[in-house]
Order: C-alpha cells, then structure tokens, then sequence
C-alpha cells in the first residue's frame, strides 16, 4: 500500500486540480463544436443515410479529440498512467466483461460490415431493421410480433453488440437484398388447370419480372464471392392436386422491403384475371355436409 500511496501522491495536489479544469473546459468547448456541427450538418444535408453517417463520424471525432485533450494534458506523467492502469486493468477487465465484450463487438461490426444500418435482420426472436450502431449498443426498430407481416410495430428494441458473438443472425438484406416467396391459390378439379397456369405465369411475370432481373445480377456477384450454387430467380408456377381441388403454388422473388405489398398486388391480380374466365377458372372452397341429424324430440 505504501508504494501505491507513494504513486499516487504527484496527483493528490493543486496541479491534478489544474488539469483537471483544464480537461473539463476542453470537454465543454469540444461538445459545444459537435453540438453546432451536427445542427449544420441536420440542417443541410437532407439525405437520411449520409445525415446518419455525418453524424456518427462528428461523434467519433469528438470522443478522438477528448482523448488526444487528456493526453497532452497528462503528457509529462504518462509513465505513472501506464503503472496506475496495469494496476486496475485485472479488477476493471473482471467487472467489465459484458461492456468490453460490447466493444469487441462493435469493432467486429465495424471491421467485418457483418451488420449495417438499415439491414433488416433476425437476431434470435427479434426481427427489424437496425436504425443505429454505437460503440456498445446496437438499436433496432421491430416488426411482427402482434402485428401480421413485415411492417414495423413501433416498439425499438437497444441490444448489447456482443450478440455477434454469441448468436446467429439472419440478414435479409446483406449480400442479396431480395427474398423468395410464394402464394398458393386452389382452383376447383373441373377447371381449365393448363388455362390457369398460364394465367398465373403471365400474372407474375408482370408483376415480379423487374426483381428477377434485378435480382440476377445480385445473385451472379453472390456466386463470384460464395460457392453457391445458380438459382432459378424466375417466376416458377408448380401445381398438385388430390380429389378435392388443384393447388397451385406460385413462386417468385421479390424485393425484401416489399414483400407484403407486392403480395397484395398479386392477389388483386389473380382475381381480376379469373373473373374474366368464368366456370373455366373457379376458386376452390372447402365444404362441410352434417348427416344423421338425430331429429328434435318436441317434434
């Protein structure tokens, strides 16, 4: 104790207290500069993404001045910083190690573009799009939950950015920005099936065909980067039937952020088209006939 008592005495005098009011007035004076720069930067940059980005990069430059201020401060006793941290690195790393694991996160992220802003991702049970990226947090608009298909719910959800580290994370949005769905539409067994499969390809096609020739050039950049293999990124219309109807199921590929949208469209679609082919087209429906009713005893 008396070695640490004897270390720590430089600091315990009028001059710790002079540099500390040194420090304290180039802290206000940096966070006054970042305050009006990003004021300037909101009132003049009108692009969300590269307001994000401008702003992200003024804080990172203030928190870099911060530690060059304490640094030239405390230039002549950086040799007792080195000794009075070695000291407490062991205790702080101990007490620390969810926060230091959110910092080795974030520069995993920042490093390895493994997540971006604006991506849509599956971390375990939630699901969004990240809206921010700080040094521990990671912040995420949801979407689902109680509400049906991928529209937001309003509720934001902050994560630790040790999540990179400890579980999957599903990116709808990082190499290839576009998904695969399909709808299924039953047509009644006594219908024109060669007459409707080329109603629904032709329906497709019109409304998917620009994200499948979008989505080839993506998909050709995925199999130059991944041994993966060519995918049919085309409108598919496949049918199956039983005794009780033909099913088609109709696949295509869509912009991921208009999913549900685009889905709608389709459906309209289909209807107006079978309208125009009736009896020849007819949507299947399921019926249900009650037998041996036993008869009301007041009768």
């Amino acid at each position: 104790m008396k070695n640490l008592k004897e270390l720590l005495s430089p600091w315990l005098t009028n001059e710790t207290v002079d540099r500390l009011v040194i420090i304290t007035a180039a802290i206000v004076v940096i966070l006054l500069i970042l305050y009006y720069a990003k004021r300037t930067i909101s009132k003049h940059v009108d692009d969300n993404s590269k307001k994000y980005r401008a702003r992200k990069v003024s804080n990172i430059f203030a928190y870099l001045l911060i530690i060059i201020a304490v640094l030239f401060t405390y230039s002549d006793k950086i040799g007792n910083i080195g000794v009075a941290v070695g000291l407490a690195g062991a205790g702080i790393a101990f007490a620390l190690q969810e926060v230091i694991t959110s910092f080795a996160g974030w520069l995993s992220i920042i490093f390895t573009n493994q997540v971006k802003v604006g991506q849509r991702v599956k971390i375990d049970d939630l699901r969004g799009d990240i809206i921010d990226i700080s040094v521990l947090k990671t912040t995420i608009m949801e979407m689902g939950d109680w509400v049906d298909g991928d529209l937001y719910n309003g509720r934001i959800t902050t994560i630790s950015n040790s999540f990179v580290f400890k579980t999957a994370i599903q990116n709808y949005s990082a190499d290839y920005p576009f998904l695969w769905d399909e709808i299924s539409v039953p047509i009644r067994t006594n219908s024109d099936f060669q007459l409707a499969k080329k109603v629904f390809t032709a329906v497709t096609e019109e409304v998917c065909g620009a994200y499948a020739q979008a989505s080839e050039k993506e998909w050709a950049k995925m199999q130059n980067k991944y041994q993966i293999e060519n995918a049919q990124v085309a409108p598919m219309v496949n049918l199956k039937f039983d005794e009780n109807w033909i099913t088609f199921t109709i696949r295509y590929v869509v912009d991921y952020q208009k999913r549900r949208t685009t889905k709608d469209i389709l459906y309209t679609r289909y209807l107006q088209e079978i309208t125009k082919y009736d009896d020849i087209i007819m949507i299947a429906t399921s019926t249900m006939e009650v037998t041996n009713v036993p008869p009301d005893e007041n009768e």
